[in-house]
């Protein structure tokens, strides 16, 4: 791929940040150790399949390649859209059929894999074959985020983590640092304008700059929304991004009160914070460009770049390409990072671990207990490991390994990035994945028809959150965790 550099963004940010790393370079340490493990499988070719993201296009374009080269086993990596994704490897794992050999796992869906059996415990096979063992390979290097991907009881990991980020509020540096538009803003509200702390204030830069959009004829809004009507992107905004900022966590959902999500029972899927936490995520739509309501996370991170709103709830793995890539975005070095808005007691819950102010997501790849060439698929695993492929990967917005933040790119490319990389390192424990339910997929099916009447209106913020509250529980009961 060839890039017209144009000002406005180093060679460096850019380079990586659209993916243009190769094999060459990436230097790898024992190497000899990698050519001889690699002997053993004459032949073989691991098959995996993934979402595309920048990370996952990584490991197919760059990681497969370089691995094949060292060892001489080819990796050939599908990327493809989430549905087919999900669909293609829970359906190979069912069947028991043995086509793939590596299998991304999302964060949210790896408890539903674990009770049924579907993963190989890599930690017990790597200690089971010591010869596997990569030289420069350690557990140890992971970041806390690989604690998304050990079993409950063992402590062991059944996913390499290759990719996470958290879901970060993104906003437009050279219009929040415009004079002019200062002085506006300082006119209309009273207040000076800042990144939000609070929804009362991101509802108040929210309202200006649509207004100024408009009296300005400008294409500009005033925030982004994931809210399509008919994909669960929208669901999982509201309860994995948007309602812990108002103090309800894993979904409203009280394990502790026999998996009770309606107030009724001791769960908080319909309480008062709830539906003060959707009202005002709907408000926030309504003020978002035409597209939100057809929009995913894809469509809200080019939404953002294409430079149409001001301010947004935006995925960190799109943070690299929106802050640094100019030939797909138009908001280069303009990009600041913030933590979201919050209630107030939202912060304090999260420092002292008993809550959380947003969600922290990313995937793992997996070795199914169906694949037909386990021991070369774990070499690939702990390749994709190594601090030596880190820092290149960590381009797409990634960091998986703590050792990784001290790489000298990764810290030139922080500075670009509003300091993203910073955020993830010093306050990444504010932030958690999806709750541990082996029903994840269950529950989000069953409510998500209610869900997206509300978002077009047919159905109350009320009355729709109270008539999930009761899907919800029905629906636990019927899978038999509620009793």
């Amino acid at each position: 791929m060839k890039i017209a550099f144009r000002a406005g963004a180093s060679a460096l940010a850019l380079s990586m940040a659209a993916g243009l790393a190769t094999a060459q370079d990436i230097t790898i340490e024992d190497a000899d150790w990698w050519s001889e493990a690699g002997t053993k499988f004459d032949g073989v070719t691991l098959r995996g399949v993934t979402e595309s993201t920048p990370p996952s296009n990584f490991v197919s374009d760059v990681l497969a390649p370089k691995f094949e080269e060292l060892t001489g086993i080819r990796v050939d990596v599908e990327t493809t859209s989430w549905d087919q994704m999900y669909d293609k490897a829970i359906k190979d794992m069912e069947a028991g059929t043995g086509i793939y050999d590596m299998v991304y796992i999302e964060q949210d869906i790896v408890y539903a894999y674990l009770a049924r059996d579907f993963l190989v415990n890599i930690t017990e096979a790597l200690e089971e074959h010591p010869e596997l063992k990569a030289p420069n390979y350690e557990e140890a290097n992971f970041t806390s985020f690989a604690d998304n991907f050990r079993g409950a009881e063992d402590g062991d990991l059944y996913g390499l983590p290759m990719e996470a980020f958290i879901k970060i509020y993104l906003y437009r540096k050279d219009l929040f640092e415009d004079p002019e538009i200062q002085a506006a803003f300082k006119e209309e509200t009273g207040h000076d304008l800042k990144p939000a702390t609070t929804h009362e204030e991101y509802s108040e830069i929210a309202r200006f700059f649509t207004a100024y959009g408009e009296e300005n004829d400008m294409d500009l809004w005033g925030t982004t929304a994931q809210a399509h009507t008919g994909h669960p992107a929208s669901w999982y905004e509201y309860f994995e991004s948007v309602a812990p900022t108002y103090g309800v966590y894993d979904w409203g959902i009280n394990p502790d009160e026999n998996y009770a999500a309606s107030v009724e029972n001791g769960g908080e899927m319909n309480s008062d914070a709830a539906k003060e936490a959707l009202t005002w995520w709907l408000s926030m739509r309504d003020l978002a460009p035409p597209e939100s309501v057809q929009s995913t996370w894809t469509e809200v991170a080019t939404t953002f770049a294409a430079g149409r709103v001001a301010q947004g709830l935006v995925y960190g793995e799109n943070a690299a390409w929106i802050a640094a890539d100019d030939t797909k975005s138009r908001v280069v070095g303009n990009v600041g990072v913030a933590l979201p808005p919050l209630e107030d007691g939202v912060m304090e819950a999260a420092e002292s671990g008993e809550g959380y102010i947003g969600y922290y997501d990313g995937g793992a790849f997996g070795l199914p207990t169906t694949s037909k060439n386990q021991d070369a698929a774990l070499l690939f695993l702990q390749f994709m490991a190594l601090p030596e492929v880190q820092e290149e990967w960590a381009m797409a917005s990634r960091i998986t390994l703590t050792s990784t933040y001290d790489a000298p790119k990764v810290k030139e490319l922080d500075e670009e990035l509003g300091g993203y990389y910073s955020m993830l390192r010093d306050q990444g424990y504010l932030f958690k994945g999806a709750p541990e339910y082996p029903f994840h997929r269950q529950v989000l099916e069953a409510t998500a028809p209610t869900f997206y009447s509300i978002l077009t209106g047919d159905t109350g913020v009320d009355e729709g959150l109270d008539e999930m509250a009761r899907i919800a529980e029905e629906e636990l009961t019927t899978l038999g965790y509620r009793q």
